[in-house]
């Protein structure tokens, strides 16, 4: 008898953990792609991505970069004081995305241009990402209008 209960918690041991590491696994491969690195145009300057990386760039608009294609093909440049990162991007822009203000774009670099799938802009006239806001006061060209 004691031998049968004994098999049955070794069973379910084994049942509990393969259980865990599948688990474990599965959280592993649906997070594989979902993870974005942020980066700050001096940062990629500093240690360029690997090719087909994708991440996250964030900065300000460059003053006078902004270039409308004839379809729906945005190109534009991503400051942060100390490098630029040419941008193109293809298809709606956020209503309050413009020249100057701060933006975080999701892609991956195709040769020197940083080609974005998705452009998140300001949602108001004070918010600066938190991201964006930290590689800018570290270049010294924002200044918190809070401070």
């Amino acid at each position: 008898m004691k031998s049968l209960k004994k098999k049955r918690r070794i069973q379910i041991l084994v049942a509990a953990a393969v259980a865990l590491v599948l688990a474990a696994g599965l959280i592993g491969y649906g997070f594989r792609d979902g993870i974005n690195l942020y980066r700050s145009p001096s940062q990629m300057a500093e240690s360029p991505p690997e090719a087909g990386e994708v991440f996250r760039l964030g900065g300000l608009v460059e003053d006078g970069s902004l270039v409308r294609g004839a379809s729906e093909t945005v190109t534009f440049r991503v400051t942060d004081g100390g490098a630029t990162v040419p941008v193109r991007f293809t298809g709606v822009l956020p209503d309050l995305f413009s020249e100057g203000q701060g933006m975080i774009g999701t892609g991956r670099m195709e040769g020197e241009t940083f080609v974005a799938t998705e452009i998140l802009a300001k949602h108001d006239e004070n918010y600066m990402p938190r991201e964006v806001m930290d590689s800018l006061k570290e270049q010294g060209v924002y200044e918190d209008p809070n401070s």
